[in-house]
């Protein structure tokens, strides 16, 4: 029984029996009692508040009340969650910034470090603007969930992303660019690709990408994507 099933044990046989000594918690979990001891502590760590009561018939209680408030959550996760904050506080209805950035923080110091790197990295490539008051959004579709996981591999590991595109007029292509950026223009979200055909970035409306694909044989190098020249051009956008 690997460390984190033998946790969620543990707490099941708490929340069950409401108490049980750390003989008993041994056993069932097949583990040491000072394996056990350790998970506890563990489990205090991420949260969990869990009573000990000495003496005859004392043993350990779990709070009714309690959860676990570390993160057991994939770089993706963290990054859908960041980017959310940052596209609502871009639109201006995020009335508790401060403590979304505090439960934010908390999630990162949680993070091993290579994933906070991979994060700052995502970060790095991330750009939230206003939106040109022009913008059609009459045919605003939803974007499909495979879209940030293929995202994050192939902005990751600088591979080719290859998807299915639709555009303004309705035409179906199939692309392969450099994911080189992601711009968030509230309620519109953009794949800022380097399109090798054109030589130029690409700007791809995220609502019309299907069946998108890192492509793990192929490889870029960054690009430095001039957002502080001009965020988004509208023109750029209709194209």
């Amino acid at each position: 029984m690997n460390v984190r099933v033998r946790h969620d044990a543990i707490v099941r046989i708490l929340r069950r029996n409401g108490t049980s000594t750390i003989d008993a918690l041994a056993e069932e979990v097949g583990a040491s009692r000072r394996t056990v001891l350790r998970d506890i502590s563990a489990l205090r760590d991420a949260g969990y508040v869990i009573h000990s009561d000495v003496g005859r018939g004392g043993g350990l209680q779990l709070d009714p009340q309690s959860v676990q408030t570390s993160a057991r959550l994939t770089v993706p996760e963290i990054f859908a969650l960041l980017i959310s904050v940052a596209a609502m506080r871009a639109a201006g209805n995020l009335p508790f910034s401060k403590l979304a950035d505090a439960g934010l923080a908390k999630i990162e110091k949680a993070l091993p470090s290579d994933k906070v790197k991979d994060l700052r990295n995502f970060l790095d490539c991330l750009h939230v603007g206003p939106l040109s008051p022009l913008q059609d959004l009459s045919d605003m579709g939803r974007m499909t969930p495979d879209l940030l996981p293929a995202f994050e591999r192939a902005f990751l590991g600088a591979h080719f992303i290859r998807f299915d595109y639709r555009d303004a007029k309705g035409r179906k292509t199939q692309r392969e660019v450099e994911p080189q950026a992601m711009l968030i223009l509230p309620p519109l979200w953009y794949l800022v690709g380097w399109d090798p055909t054109r030589s130029d970035f690409r700007h791809f409306r995220m609502d019309r990408i299907s069946q998108p694909k890192a492509m793990a044989d192929t490889h870029f190098r960054r690009r430095h994507v001039p957002f502080e020249e001009d965020v988004c051009p509208y023109s750029e956008l209709q194209s």
